[in-house]
């Protein structure tokens, strides 16, 4: 304990973890990645993003056709067919991805901007100051996910790295 905070150990609440990416999510936004580092190439076969990106490829075949769908993904069937940005990688922000894919940014739901429902078993919502920090989190989280495009490149700091 510092400053008067505490920590409880990651274990403690491991079997119902709120605020994590969907792996659906994780897989969106690596094929994304994928095609984002290719952007200008060409078609990208399916198979190489499945093997470069170890996405298995049944999920990716669904995943890749909702993003065409949603016009992120343009798609060409054939021998010299794949997948490729339909948008250029810095018009693709993260928080347009993640809403896509696992909806809204909120923890709560009394706190989602788009998806919005009163939570159960809780206080009224002008009284409940959970809700006033969630939507906090949600307008800091979001602000941050709508800054970064897929043109955006990252190192991860040294104190993240694990050897």
């Amino acid at each position: 304990m510092k400053n008067g905070a505490f920590c409880l150990a990651p274990a403690t609440f491991s079997a119902n973890v709120v605020g994590m990416l969907s792996q659906r999510t994780r897989y969106s936004i690596r094929a994304l990645q994928h095609l984002a580092r290719h952007y200008g190439e060409g078609p990208i076969q399916l198979s190489e993003i499945a093997t470069a990106q170890n996405i298995p490829a049944k999920f990716l075949t669904v995943i890749l056709s909702e993003l065409s769908r949603a016009g992120i993904v343009a798609t060409m069937r054939g021998r010299d067919g794949g997948y490729w940005l339909a948008l250029p990688p810095i018009d693709i922000r993260y928080g347009d991805i993640l809403r896509m894919t696992d909806g809204a940014l909120a923890l709560v739901p009394c706190a989602s901007r788009y998806a919005h429902e009163t939570c159960k078993n809780c206080l009224p919502e002008e009284e409940c100051e959970l809700r006033r920090i969630m939507i906090r989190v949600r307008d800091e989280t979001a602000a941050v996910l709508d800054k970064l495009t897929l043109a955006d490149r990252f190192e991860l700091p040294e104190a993240d790295r694990r050897p």
